[in-house]
């Protein structure tokens, strides 16, 4: 069976409160949905985050 990935927005650090989830047969798929839903739901803007930001969030991606 193929491993699919998971992130789950409201395992980030100050973002409990939001339900988004994506998942996706690859870690990248599961990367652009991510900073896609940080566009929309957050009004983030991805190519800000900084290194140790992104080291973060790539450990809350799990294999699902």
């Amino acid at each position: 069976m193929n491993t699919v990935y998971s992130y789950a927005c409201n395992d980030c650090e100050g973002m409990e409160a939001c339900p988004g989830k994506v998942v996706a047969a690859t870690k990248d798929e599961v990367w652009k949905l991510m900073e896609l839903h940080a566009v929309v739901a957050h009004g983030e803007d991805p190519s800000s985050w900084d290194a140790d930001t992104r080291e973060y969030l790539e450990t809350l991606i799990k294999p699902a």
